[in-house]
């Protein structure tokens, strides 16, 4: 666990189900069609109900035709989640070849300006990218927590939590976690 230079922002890593977290914001490792999927986008859909597949429907209608692009995120309610909204962020696929490490720090960087626009206080984020998407958990661990890190001085958001599926991710941030 760390916390920033002024004590405000506490980032932490714990093992657990994200769609069970009590946050303002939960994040969703989305797909760009926005219309659910497996994973942590389909926990996530299926825990916030109907109403979340009906929200991000309207989205793909008005603002976003094309979906939503890699690294960009989006805000709609948390419906039936503990959570006041999910912000969804669709990560780089590296069997598609997208591997700039800017595209992944963008799905932890974008949904922190949304959290903040929003007034959030506190965020849970997956692994994004790691998993289906072929990025290794130690890469995204590294870029995930630097760029929450970035964010420590200059954001109000209180508490950021990295919500892992498993032992591995888990270790993984914990190990960058315990860098200075």
């Amino acid at each position: 666990m760390c916390v920033g230079h002024d004590g405000s922002m506490q980032i932490e890593a714990v093992l657990g189900d994200i769609t069970t977290q009590d946050v303002d914001v939960v994040v969703n490792a989305a797909n760009s069609s926005l219309l659910g999927g497996g994973g942590v986008d389909g926990a996530i859909h299926a825990a916030a109900g109907p109403e979340l597949l009906a929200a991000c429907r309207e989205l793909r209608r008005t603002t976003l035709p094309d979906g939503l692009p890699v690294g960009d995120a989006v805000a709609t309610p948390g419906f039936r989640l503990p959570a006041r909204w999910v912000i969804h962020t669709v990560g780089p696929n590296r069997h598609r070849g997208q591997t700039d490490p800017a595209l992944l720090a963008s799905c932890f960087a974008r949904p922190l300006e949304l959290a903040v626009e929003l007034g959030a206080s506190s965020v849970a984020f997956p692994a994004v990218s790691a998993g289906v998407y072929g990025w290794a958990v130690e890469d995204v661990a590294r870029i995930a927590v630097g760029t929450v890190r970035g964010w420590q001085d200059v954001s109000e958001v209180g508490l950021v939590r990295f919500v892992l599926f498993s032992a591995a991710a888990l270790d993984a941030f914990r190990a960058e976690l315990d860098r200075a």
